[in-house]
Parts: structure tokens; sequence; C-alpha cells
């Protein structure tokens, strides 16, 4: 049930979207439109990742009025939080949009994801396709004419580690310093240095196993991300702070 739900609302449409972009791209380049879809992707979901990126660095603004609301009325949880929802209401942050942005990103990403990891566009699975979609007639499985979307690359590999630790900077920069020295500050500052250290090798590792389209995928949204980040740091943060 939940698999045939998966397919039909999130994979078919995915795959669809992605033959017919081959079916456009120059010379049937698979490549290029692996990084058409997932900018495609990106930005229907902006709107949310917009929200979510906001809220963090807004709740990092409010920490210390969060600290003094939290002192002033320490043993009256009732007053705090009434106070705390206010101050919220008044920089206009939801604290739950970064939950809600997950929970809407995850099956797109991931059904995104797949049929990069699954879908052999040498063969086009006719069975999954549209009666709209058009079907490539030409379909080139090398990026420009040089690295292969099937295969293996080191050289997408190391672009995907590089640009997801580029990615990791911009969103934690100015939102992973600790106020003060408390264990919620250290425990923050062991997250931001395995997102930023980590997690890249990571993404290089899961780029070099699976194939170059993975890791064209990763790359594009890690770019997309470092331009999001630049947009809310320059942009938006100073809503939050007048």
């Amino acid at each position: 049930m939940i698999s045939s739900f998966f397919h039909i609302v999130f994979y078919n449409p995915i795959y669809n979207a992605l033959v017919a972009l081959v079916a456009l791209a120059p010379k049937g380049d698979v490549g290029i439109a692996v990084i058409i879809i997932t900018i495609v992707i990106r930005l229907i979901l902006l709107p949310f990742s917009l929200s979510a990126a906001r809220t963090q660095r807004a709740m990092k603004i409010l920490e210390p009025r969060i600290k003094e609301l939290k002192e002033k009325h320490k043993g009256n949880k009732e007053k705090e939080a009434l106070e705390t929802l206010a101050l919220y209401k008044e920089a206009r942050v939801n604290p739950f949009a970064s939950i809600l942005t997950v929970f809407i990103q995850i099956p797109v990403l991931l059904a995104l994801y797949w049929v990069f990891r699954y879908e052999p566009f040498s063969i086009i699975n006719t069975a999954r396709l549209y009666a709209i979609t058009p079907i490539p007639h030409v379909i080139s499985l090398e990026f420009l004419g040089l690295i292969s979307v099937t295969g293996k690359s080191i050289v997408l590999a190391v672009l995907a580690g590089v640009t997801q630790f580029l990615q990791a900077h911009a969103a934690l920069s100015g939102t992973m310093k600790p106020s003060d020295a408390s264990k919620q500050g250290g425990f923050q500052q062991m997250m931001g240095m395995q997102l930023k250290y980590v997690f890249p090798f990571l993404i290089a590792t899961i780029s070099y196993t699976t194939s170059g389209a993975v890791a064209l995928y990763f790359i594009t949204t890690n770019l997309v991300g470092v331009v999001q980040e630049w947009y809310v740091k320059r942009t938006i943060m100073h809503q939050i702070q007048q």
C-alpha cells in the first residue's frame, strides 16, 4: 500500500519528468537532464526550504531572549510558554517549520535519488511512462561527452564531497555557535562538526560507490543549497532583526 502510493505520487512522476528531459536535452545527455530535474525539484521545494532556513537562523538570534524568559518565569511553565510563543509571533517565526519541511522533502528527495540509483537509462522502462511522456530517440550516458553517469567517477565524487562541505559551512555559519558552555551548546558543536566534516566524506563515498548520476544530483543540490543559504543570510536576516 505505502509502496504503491510512493511510486504513484513521487517515483513515477519524477521518472517520467527525467525521461522527458532526456528527450529534450542536447544529444539526449542524461547528465544534463539530471541537473535540470534536480534544480526543478529544489525550486518546487524552495518555499519550504527557505522557511526552514529562516527558522534555523531566527531561533539562534532569539536564543538569548528565550533564555531571559526562562530565567524570568522560572517555575511558571505556562507563563514562559505563552511569552515564548508571543516572541516567535513577533519575530514571524514558526518553530515547527523545519520539521514540516523535512517531512515534505524526504519522499521527494528519496524518489529522486532512487530513480538515479536504480533506473538504467540505457534501457527506458516504458511500463512506467505516461502516454504523454516523449521517448528519447538518442540517449547519451556520457555527461558532456566526458564522464559516464552510470559508472563510477572519482572526479564527480570529490566534487560532491566538496560541495557538501560548502553547503554545510554556509548552512551552519552563525547558527552553530553556542551562546554558553552548556551541554546543549557542546552537543550543537559536535553535530556541527559532524555535518561539516563527516557528512561530506559520506556523500563522496556514496557518490563514488553508486554512479555519476547520483554524484551529479548531490553536486547540483548542494550548489543550490549554497545559493539558498546566501539568500537567507543576505535578504531575510534583516527582517528577523527588525
